[in-house]
């Protein structure tokens, strides 16, 4: 009893000192965090302070320097050609070392002279340049940056970082130093919620810095917009001259019309004329041809109406008259006549 008793006051004690070591190396994070901000906000107040009163261009512009900037702006720009301009643009600042995250185009349409739309990540320390490289695309229309600092937010999140990975590099150490399974499983529960928070403030510092590091320009590339004019009469002069257009108009297509059709015309008169003339030609020939040949003698005809026609065919002979029939006899009165009826 007395071995079990000792036992678990070993065990005892040593989840004592391991709890007040975890305890110690959060304070001493924490006091680390403070320590850090209390420095960077105390050079913060110092630099305000000689800011203030000194009041220089010269001794300002390193604090300038060490500033953290998001920048961020828009670009509009007429072009001629959009689509062909945004493959440019994309060009130029993957030139200068930045990409395009996001193109939108729309191929043009009727009046529509299409449109293009990119999302530039350009290098912060050549936008200049960069700006100036768009703008030879055509015609700037308009031109606006925002700058945010953020060079508090970049200073809190290298503190953390620096103090959580101290703190994550010394529970490793109690966890190789441990032997006890308890003790080895609430380390590495720890170690692990540590680890987490610290891949997420690393994160946020990949991100923070990839926004200062790289500025973003939405750029924004169209054609000049077409303009309809109402050209219509407004008045009676006006109708008198838009009328007397219109018939001046009317003429000069109908010259360039009978122009273009002349020689067509003269060639078909010339076809025409040639074939009349063997037309004419041809029933001459056919004429002369039946002036030559002897007239047929004509056959004699059995119709008695046509032997006067003929030379030296006798006269016809007269026509009888037709025999009139006998009239019909009278009838007969019957041989026994119908007997009348007795008197009453």
């Amino acid at each position: 009893m007395s071995n079990r008793g000792e036992g678990t006051m070993r065990r005892m004690r040593r989840i004592g000192v391991i709890a007040g070591l975890i305890v110690a190396a959060g304070a001493l994070a924490g006091c680390s965090a403070s320590a850090d901000t209390s420095v960077a906000n105390a050079n913060a107040g110092n630099a305000a302070q000689v800011d203030t009163k000194v009041g220089d261009a010269a001794a300002a512009a390193p604090a300038a320097a060490d500033r953290s900037l998001v920048v961020t702006g828009s670009l509009y720009i007429t072009v001629e050609d959009p689509l062909a301009a945004a493959d440019k643009a994309a060009s130029i600042v993957q030139t200068a070392g930045g990409r395009v995250d996001a193109r939108d185009e729309t191929a043009p349409q009727g009046r529509d002279g299409g449109s293009a739309s990119l999302t530039l990540r350009i290098p912060a320390d050549d936008l200049d340049k960069v700006v100036d490289d768009l703008r030879a695309l055509g015609t700037v229309d308009s031109y606006a940056t925002q700058a945010r600092d953020v060079t508090t937010e970049v200073t809190d999140l290298d503190a953390k970082i620096s103090t959580l990975r101290a703190s994550t590099d010394r529970i490793q150490g109690l966890l190789a130093d441990a032997k006890d399974i308890k003790d080895i499983i609430t380390l590495e529960n720890e170690l692990a919620s540590r680890q987490a928070e610290l891949q997420s403030l690393e994160a946020q510092q990949r991100g923070l810095h990839d926004q200062v590091s790289m500025s973003t320009i939405d750029l924004s590339l169209t054609t000049k917009p077409v303009v309809i004019a109402d050209n219509s009469p407004q008045t009676f002069w006006d109708g008198l001259s838009s009328g007397w257009h219109g018939l001046v108009a009317f003429i000069s297509v109908a010259l360039v019309v009978i122009g273009a059709l002349l020689p067509w015309a003269a060639l078909g008169t010339v076809i025409t004329i040639a074939v009349i003339a063997m037309v004419r030609a041809r029933r001459r020939r056919a004429a002369r041809r039946a002036e030559a040949s002897p007239a047929p003698t004509p056959a004699p005809t059995t119709n008695p109406a046509l032997w006067a026609t003929q030379p030296g065919a006798p006269a016809p002979a007269a026509p009888q008259a037709p025999a009139t029939p006998p009239a019909p006899a009278e009838k007969l009165a019957p041989e026994h006549p119908t007997p009348k009826p007795p008197a009453a």
